[in-house]
């Protein structure tokens, strides 16, 4: 018997593991009230050194708000604790836009009128050749949610490809099957990110009409099936503005401490993406200030101490020099989130609309400026 019922069923290629971690994640998030802490709860969270999910829940409500600048200096001694003084550089490459969901949220939806584009493998090569001549060692390979377009096999190639160039590869694909992930593990890749989007099961409903992404419960057990295939690291993130993001990062974070307890050897990490402008001008969001933001990651940070944290170019300039010297750990840079645009290519249409457009150079120098030290590689394949 399935720990949940999704709107969709199964589809019949799709791998269904016995974890109980989805209905234990959820029943601790129906339980989760942001408005019932106090400031004697949020001070008890930030006198500890190890914090429980209550704590976290604590420092994620309304009631931490006074509490920030206290939680920032807590954080940043997190983080030089356990990452140093560094923070590590990567880039996005997207091959491929093509997509059968329906998510309304996402310019690469299926419904979208949009220039579709799908790399070559001369093409795939000439758009890696140009990211790594800019001194690039990491690299995050995404694609559409097509399994048409975009196969296991077209997947596995990209990650052959990726490794005559950079050191680090990781995944922003479709799920897939724990025996598929295996294979992209032997073919290279380090490490395996999926957004949930929403954690909320009806909002996730609505938000996703068509397509396979409609089923909840596949979507949610891909990092465990990441790992079990092999995959090093994994991770983690609502788009915040679905739903109540107080919720949602809760919910993430009891789900990423599931993950490392049951695997304690897996690298965690957690996203931070707010919702971007996209095609879709009737979606209302709710919206999630930058200072919301910073509370989140703090929170994040208070709780799963060593976990990595990614800042993407969602945000602006300034917002990201700042929150990497507090607790983001991984940033972007040089991005392109069209098809084929590192290479001059830009045969197919961006995802969405981002806010920091800064070279390599220009994030290195920053980084530089502000104290930290840019690092290209971190892990050394043997």
């Amino acid at each position: 018997m399935r720990e949940f019922t999704d709107a969709t069923d199964y589809e019949e290629d799709m791998e269904h593991i016995d974890s109980t971690i989805l209905k234990d994640v959820l029943k601790r998030s129906s339980e989760y009230n942001p408005d019932v802490y106090t400031n004697r709860d949020v001070k008890s969270a930030l006198s500890k050194d190890s914090l429980d999910s209550e704590d976290f829940g604590a420092l994620l409500s309304p009631a931490a708000v006074p509490f920030l600048e206290e939680m920032a200096h807590r954080a940043r001694e997190e983080t030089r604790k356990h990452f140093g003084n560094s923070v590590i550089i990567f880039t996005p490459l997207y091959a491929s836009n093509y997509c059968t969901n329906q998510c309304v949220y996402c310019g690469f939806g299926s419904r979208n009128k949009i220039q579709r584009a799908k790399l070559t493998g001369d093409e795939i090569d000439k758009e890696m050749e140009a990211i790594a001549s800019t001194g690039m060692q990491e690299i995050l390979l995404l694609t559409g949610e097509s399994r048409i377009h975009s196969g296991p096999e077209y997947i596995e190639d990209l990650v052959k490809r990726a490794t005559e160039h950079f050191s680090i590869i990781g995944l922003e694909v479709y799920p897939l099957n724990a025996s598929e992930y295996n294979i992209m593990q032997k073919a290279g890749a380090d490490y395996v990110t999926v957004f949930q989007e929403t954690y909320d099961p009806k909002v996730y409903a609505d938000m996703h009409p068509g397509g396979r992404k409609r089923n909840y419960s596949y979507r949610f057990n891909s990092n465990e099936r990441a790992l079990m295939g092999g995959m090093r690291g994994v991770g983690f993130a609502p788009l915040l503005g679905l739903a109540d993001f107080r919720k949602d990062v809760f919910t993430c974070g009891i789900h990423a401490m599931e993950i490392q307890r049951k695997y304690p050897h897996a690298e965690i990490s957690f996203s931070l993406p707010r919702l971007r402008p996209c095609m879709n001008k009737n979606l209302v969001a709710n919206s999630v200030t930058e200072s919301q933001l910073l509370q989140v990651a703090m929170a994040y940070r208070l709780f799963m101490p060593y976990a990595g944290q990614t800042i993407s170019t969602r945000e602006r300039p300034v917002f990201r020099d700042n929150i990497v010297n507090i607790c983001a750990t991984k940033i972007s840079a040089g991005v392109s989130v069209g098809v084929g645009e590192h290479s001059g290519t830009e045969n197919g249409d961006v995802q969405f609309d981002i806010s920091d457009p800064r070279s390599l150079e220009e994030i290195k120098n920053s980084l530089l400026a502000n104290g930290i030290q840019p690092v290209f590689k971190d892990y050394v394949r043997v």
